[in-house]
């Protein structure tokens, strides 16, 4: 399936991976771009070296394009900045702040920039700046999550901009890919269906939550301070919701999620780690290859799109 988005980044199919922290790491990259789609490795909160490290494993596991996304509230993002454009990185997708200061370098280096929007002003400032596509990002997704839903944000955005926008937030199967397709996305960001693809490198307890996950298993945390994340239902959340709804300070909330996505991620945790995962996760129940996942997902999305 061509778009404006496979001849942008040189991929066969128009479909992303979340960058996801922690998640999103070579194994998973290379995987994802090996089958077609583009990988991203998630810096997340990682230091510079790190990132750079995991760039050149993932070199050693695919010569197709892939990307790295950078969490710009990171201390260390001018570092991480740097080597992304040292190392050739071909795609940078961006969250958690304005990549402006590093487009200039960015685009000297041949890189596209791919910013993550939650709404339709961002998008517009981030055109204007001179952003290669966005990625509209619904809060059907897990993590940090905005308040516009998929279904209203990404019409929105496909016609407020012109450059390609990219579909992310309650997408796992061909059905989600085929409806993003119609509201004028050109692309798909998936991140939970990746979560538990067989190279990932996720805990079991982790991949087990979501693969044993209802329609009501998520919830979000942190909406009254402003830092909304979305994850599946657990004891830390349920604790930190009954700090939340007795007004307590966003600083002491924070103290029960530090490290608590590495307790998850590492040493499977699924008690008071932080299980970042969308709303689709009901959806997703079976563990799959990253091949297998976008050929069942091609697959399903052209005879929906009647492209076959």
């Amino acid at each position: 399936m061509k778009t404006r988005i496979t001849e942008l980044l040189g991929i066969e199919y128009p479909i992303i991976q979340g960058g996801m922290a922690w998640v999103a790491e070579y194994h998973l990259a290379a995987a994802v771009s090996e089958a077609g789609g583009l990988g991203i490795i998630g810096a997340g909160g990682a230091p510079a070296s790190f990132v750079r490290e995991q760039i050149q494993k993932t070199k050693e596991l695919t010569e197709k394009p892939f990307g790295v996304n950078v969490m710009l509230m990171n201390p260390e993002a001018d570092d991480i900045a740097r080597v992304i454009a040292e190392e050739g990185v071909s795609v940078v997708t961006t969250g958690a702040g304005n990549p402006g200061k590093y487009l200039a370098a960015w685009k000297d280096a041949g890189i596209r920039v791919i910013p993550v929007v939650a709404s339709v002003a961002l998008a517009r400032m981030m055109e204007r700046a001179g952003v290669d596509a966005v990625i509209a990002e619904g809060m059907e997704s897990g993590g940090h999550i905005g308040s516009a839903t998929t279904m209203t944000l990404v019409p929105q955005v496909v016609d407020a901009v012109d450059i390609p926008v990219v579909a992310a937030g309650g997408i796992a199967d061909g059905r989600g890919f085929a409806a993003a397709m119609m509201l004028g996305a050109e692309a798909v960001q998936m991140g939970t269906r990746f979560v538990v693809a067989k190279e990932s490198v996720v805990h079991e307890n982790y991949k087990k939550k979501i693969l044993a996950a209802k329609d009501i298993d998520s919830e979000v945390t942190g909406m009254s301070h402003g830092h909304p994340v979305r994850q599946i239902r657990n004891n830390m959340t349920r604790e930190y919701l009954k700090l939340e709804k007795a007004g307590a300070a966003f600083e002491e909330l924070e103290q029960l999620t530090l490290g608590a996505l590495r307790k998850a991620v590492v040493e499977g945790d699924t008690v008071n780690g932080t299980l970042m995962a969308g709303q689709i996760a009901g959806l997703v129940k079976e563990e799959m290859s990253c091949a297998e996942i976008i050929q069942e997902i091609m697959q399903k999305a052209q005879t929906l799109l009647k492209l076959q």
